[in-house]
């Protein structure tokens, strides 16, 4: 299988239109266009991955954080990440990274860190903004119908948990065909008044191309009279982090407890203790501390994220309960995502999930 359309499968489910602006997400190594029969997943990619993969016949190495983050200028064996270019390319393994693209998924890291917690009724934490767009067709009555459905189909018209979304004006378009036309309706030459059907709609911008060619594709007229808007409209199917509750409340130790046992994490770090109840939760895979002041603003009472500074423990100011639960760990189960996503997709590929342990941090016990 191409390497593009293993690829294409997770761009349709986390589009790389989601990732921050710093990122370096999608293929990062190797040719699209090669063919594999395996593909290896992991956190990190390391020598080690590498070496996995072609140990197992790997073409295809899928993380999910880039291998290639910064700028690199030189592509010499004296760092680890241009030495695990190197073995990748001499070996003709392709890397490639899910990450900020699948932390902002409504069904991606933070979802899947939340489930795994027991957390319910989930709501992204803070919602992409300007990723919406308005689309407006002119419409034939008598199509209307027709148009409207394919673009419902293509993915447009979904708020919230409602789909199929949309406003309807009737009105009358007037146009006047050239010489060189085929008219669905009215004569060449001739000023002609049509009965048409206003459609406005919304859609993710990352969904623009699909949509529009779907309505293009279902309208009768030659040339499509439509406009497209960009929104400012915060939208709550994307974003970072994740509010959920627990099926029933916990003490602030036995959630300590849950957290360390789920995320397998033998010491956490949190702010002062408030001998409260903990029930909604609010999480963020990865380094999340920027996202403490939404978590106070949805009323948490305990937000788990990792690489928290010390001075951002102040922050919470007895407002709720802080807790680092480490990188790798509250992102480890990406790695079972991803493989969910592809087995589901493509259920005759072999998907492996790699054995190394990339987990960077240590734990001393004295």
């Amino acid at each position: 299988m191409k390497i593009i359309d293993i690829l294409n499968v997770l761009y349709d489910f986390a589009p790389l239109s989601l990732q921050e602006s710093y990122d370096n997400c999608g293929l990062i190594v190797g040719d699209e266009q090669l063919e594999t029969g395996k593909v290896l997943l992991c956190i990190d990619v390391t020598e080690e991955v590498i070496q996995e993969a072609i140990k197992k016949e790997c073409g295809l190495v899928i993380s999910h954080h880039p291998l290639i983050f910064k700028g690199i200028k030189q592509i010499v064996p004296r760092g680890h990440v241009e030495r695990t270019a190197i073995m990748a390319i001499r070996n003709n393994i392709a890397i490639a990274a899910m990450h900020t693209n699948l932390d902002n998924c409504i069904s991606g890291v933070n979802k899947r860190l939340a489930d795994r917690l027991g957390l319910k009724h989930h709501q992204v934490l803070q919602s992409v903004e300007g990723a919406l767009k308005k689309l407006v067709v002119f419409c034939p009555e008598a199509k209307a119908n027709e148009v409207r459905n394919a673009i419902f189909e293509a993915g447009a018209g979904q708020i919230g948990n409602y789909d199929s979304c949309s406003f309807n004006l009737s009105g009358t378009g007037t146009f006047k065909a050239g010489s060189d036309t085929n008219p669905f309706v009215g004569n060449i030459e001739q000023f002609h008044q049509e009965l048409e059907i206003r459609i406005e709609t919304i859609l993710p911008s990352y969904l623009t191309h699909r949509v529009i060619n779907a309505m293009l594709k279902a309208h009768p007229y030659e040339e499509v009279a439509y406009d497209l808007y960009p929104l400012d409209n915060a939208w709550n199917g994307a974003g970072a982090g994740m509010v959920g509750v627990l099926p029933q409340p916990l003490s602030e130790n036995d959630f300590l407890k849950v957290a360390s046992e789920v995320l397998q994490i033998p010491v956490l770090r949190h702010s002062p203790l408030r001998n409260k109840k903990i029930e909604k939760v609010a999480v963020c895979g990865g380094s999340g501390a920027f996202l403490l002041p939404m978590a106070k603003n949805a009323n948490a009472d305990v937000f788990l994220t990792a690489d928290i500074k010390y001075h951002d423990f102040f922050e919470a100011d007895g407002a709720l309960l802080m807790v680092d639960a480490g990188h790798f760990e509250t992102e480890q189960f990406t790695k079972e995502l991803i493989a969910d996503i592809l087995r589901e997709k493509i259920p005759n590929f072999a998907v492996l999930i790699s054995e190394v342990n990339t987990n960077a941090v240590g734990y001393y016990f004295k």
